[in-house]
């Protein structure tokens, strides 16, 4: 006889990066979303206890099955990609609009730089914190940029209301002191 934390596990494993979303979730789980909540937190719990390189987290109303942080340095060796690489100080510009004024077009994006962004620009997508989502309907057609569900994933956010409010901010004389984004 199976339980419902090995059912979780199982649907968790095979949606693999789509993860599920939390209705869908609770309906193959046959539970309801109340249930679901305690459900994934009790199963966290036993991943924890057995210091599993696994967790559950919720990112926007998808659940997913990923790997803990504390197993990171192995995981990235694993794929020896540039993913593991901190991003340069103009991507983190670039993905800072995105994220507070999305969707947003490269040329807006570049017009608030006052420089070009199609670089960083093609290297957050590539690396999928961001994504082309549609086109602006203005001469031109350019595409709309917004960010992506692993952007979320990859800053530890569960939704966009988790960004810091940029009337938060204080402006000092040294801007690298501020950080919108956990490393």
């Amino acid at each position: 006889m199976t339980t419902k934390s090995a059912e979780l596990e199982a649907l968790l494993y095979v949606a693999g990066e789509a993860g599920l979303s939390e209705n869908d979730l609770a309906d193959l789980l046959q539970v309801v979303p109340y249930s679901l909540t305690e459900l994934v937190a009790n199963y966290n719990e036993q991943l924890k206890e057995r210091q599993s390189g696994l967790k559950v987290i919720k990112v926007n109303d998808l659940y997913k099955l990923v790997t803990s942080p504390e197993v990171s340095k192995v995981v990235e060796q694993f794929f020896q990609k540039d993913l593991a690489q901190k991003l340069s100080q103009s991507a983190l510009e670039i993905l800072s609009i995105i994220a507070y004024r999305q969707p947003i077009t490269r040329i807006e994006i570049d017009e608030i730089r006052g420089v070009n962004s199609s670089g960083a620009l093609q290297t957050l997508t590539y690396r999928g914190l961001v994504k082309a989502s549609g086109h602006k309907d203005v001469p031109g057609h350019p595409k709309l940029y917004v960010t992506t569900d692993y952007f979320l994933q990859y800053f530890g956010y569960e939704s966009l209301d988790d960004l810091p409010l940029i009337e938060d901010f204080q402006v000092d004389e040294e801007p690298d002191n501020v950080e919108l984004f956990k490393e």
